[in-house]
């Protein structure tokens, strides 16, 4: 499938980087043995297609977002720009290149990184918005200030058509000290300065991200929109479930539906909504 690369904007994007193993299936190729012998599997490596991964619907919903918006304005340079991060073996690299073009996705760029540091390649790729499945790598990036989401795993398939992006509000008005994912789930206690001020970092740019989608969700109109936004909050009240849209109304964010289940479970709201990243 050919593929349009689209030329971003540094200043105006959105860039959100995923990492190799949600975009593509990477299960196989980690089981490979060690006893096979390099040769052979640089040879098979390089010329094998990988499987689309959880993140395979978002991608495409995002690109179809940006087709929508350039639809509107040819000269519209607020789009979403999508980078691939790996920390996988150096004989895999090419495998994920010729897989992404095979497959017709528009990514930018595909940084190759030892795991220690992808977080500082983050940072200097300017990144909005961090996407895994994996959430040890989604802990260290919230850390370290920068936005991190997993993305949602789901049984039936995502759609591509419309990009859906749940906020977990219980997140929303929690103090720095209790940053974390999905009301907490990965929250661990802050103990020092240093992380105090990364949970800082990290609460002001889900501020900053907040704003941007809603910046661009506002080009829509109300219905048949290729963006769509939800608020989820699970344990809040209906006092602190107002503040909470109070909250993202003040970051630009104007939500389309919104759910407060008080307690509730999750998952009918969340097989409804089917979303592509829960925040």
């Amino acid at each position: 499938e050919d593929v349009v690369y689209l030329q971003k904007d540094y200043n105006r994007a959105i860039v959100i980087a995923v990492s190799s193993d949600a975009i593509f299936n990477l299960e196989e190729e980690q089981k490979l043995s060690a006893e096979e012998s390099k040769r052979e599997t640089e040879k098979q490596l390089g010329t094998e297609l990988l499987k689309p991964g959880t993140a395979f619907p978002f991608i495409k919903a995002a690109e179809m977002v940006n087709r929508k918006l350039l639809e509107k304005n040819p000269d519209e340079t607020h789009l979403f720009d999508v980078i691939l991060v790996s920390d996988n073996r150096p004989q895999i690299r090419t495998q994920l290149v010729n897989s992404a073009k095979h497959y017709g996705l528009d990514i930018s760029r595909f940084c190759f990184f030892r795991n220690d540091d992808f977080v500082d390649h983050l940072q200097s790729n300017n990144v909005k918005l961090f996407l895994s499945t994996d959430k040890t790598n989604v802990c260290k990036t919230l850390k370290k200030g920068i936005p991190a989401a997993l993305l949602f795993r789901q049984d039936a398939q995502a759609p591509t058509d419309q990009l859906r992006i749940l906020f977990t509000g219980d997140d929303v008005l929690s103090n720095s000290a209790e940053l974390g994912l999905r009301g907490g789930e990965l929250a661990e206690p802050v103990d020092s300065k240093k992380e105090l001020q990364n949970a800082t970092a990290a609460k002001g740019a889900m501020k900053e991200f907040a704003g941007l989608i809603g910046e661009m969700r506002r080009k829509f109109g109300r219905d048949s929109s290729p963006l769509c936004t939800y608020l989820m909050t699970a344990r809040s009240n209906k006092e602190v479930s107002s503040k909470v849209i109070q909250s993202l109304r003040g970051w630009g964010l104007e939500v389309d539906e919104a759910f407060f289940l008080v307690g509730a479970p999750e998952g009918p709201i969340l097989a409804q909504i089917q979303p592509h990243i829960l925040y």
